[in-house]
């Protein structure tokens, strides 16, 4: 199968990514002091529902994994980079909470994330989401036509490094569509002009993930999904899908 998308399939992925930014807008707004995890879950199940759509990530289960995702969003908390499970953990001042979701809609897929530190932010925390946005920002700055994904990553990792933050180990983005990971991966480390060649049609998700600190190391919570930081600090995850097109890149996942 083609890793490319007619005008017309990018439409459809357009509208999946819609439902995806009303989720994660709703999230965020919802998102509070006292309100638990699996709160936000449940405001996200139902945007997508409402939606006419169905959730990606609910019983997701590759190869990987010893058990399918439990929750419509990955709700990481602090130094939990990815991954993090919905449950009953009540939000705490001054928490930084990474939320990624994924949505599929007439068959096609969005996928998205935004990190925000709920109630008081230290500066700290902020700097970190804040870098973490502008990686994002300039991998999709990089995602046109003639480039290579060396550049594209270059682009998101290399001012990061630079900056003294970690990536996380072994991660990045992916291609997306009909299903929710597929080729090419979209590393967020490389060197330009490696890599193959980023073509008109070609629809990734591009996802930077920062760790305050330098290290990117991480290791496995007990829950078997959860992917926390080595060094215990703190991490944030930003991502969009994103279409490579003669025009530009166009981002999928906007309300």
């Amino acid at each position: 199968m083609s890793m490319l998308k007619t005008p017309d399939q990018i439409s459809m992925m357009r509208e999946a990514g819609r439902v995806v930014a009303n989720a994660l807008a709703a999230v965020r707004e919802h998102a509070d002091v006292g309100v638990s995890l699996k709160e936000l879950d449940e405001v996200a199940a139902d945007v997508i529902s409402g939606a006419g759509a169905k959730p990606a990530f609910l019983d997701y289960h590759p190869r990987w994994a010893a058990l399918p995702f439990p929750g419509v969003i990955c709700a990481s908390v602090n130094d939990a980079v990815v991954h993090g499970i919905p449950d009953g953990y009540v939000l705490q001042d001054g928490d930084l909470l990474s939320v990624d979701c994924g949505a599929f809609l007439e068959g096609w897929c969005g996928d998205a994330a935004i990190s925000f530190v709920v109630g008081t932010a230290d500066p700290a925390d902020q700097a970190l989401i804040d870098a973490t946005d502008a990686a994002l920002a300039r991998g999709i700055e990089a995602a046109r036509v003639g480039n290579k994904m060396g550049d594209l990553a270059y682009a998101i990792g290399g001012e990061a490094k630079r900056a003294g933050y970690g990536l996380l180990a072994d991660h990045g983005g992916h291609g997306i569509g009909r299903t929710m990971h597929a080729e090419p991966p979209v590393p967020n480390i490389g060197r330009p002009g490696r890599g193959i060649k980023l073509q008109e049609g070609l629809v990734i998700a591009i996802e930077p993930m920062l760790i305050l600190g330098g290290k990117d190391d991480y290791y496995h919570d007990d829950d078997e999904w959860t992917l926390r930081s080595s060094s215990g600090n703190r991490a944030a995850h930003s991502e969009h899908t994103v279409a490579i097109t003669a025009d530009g890149p166009m981002i999928l996942t906007l309300p």
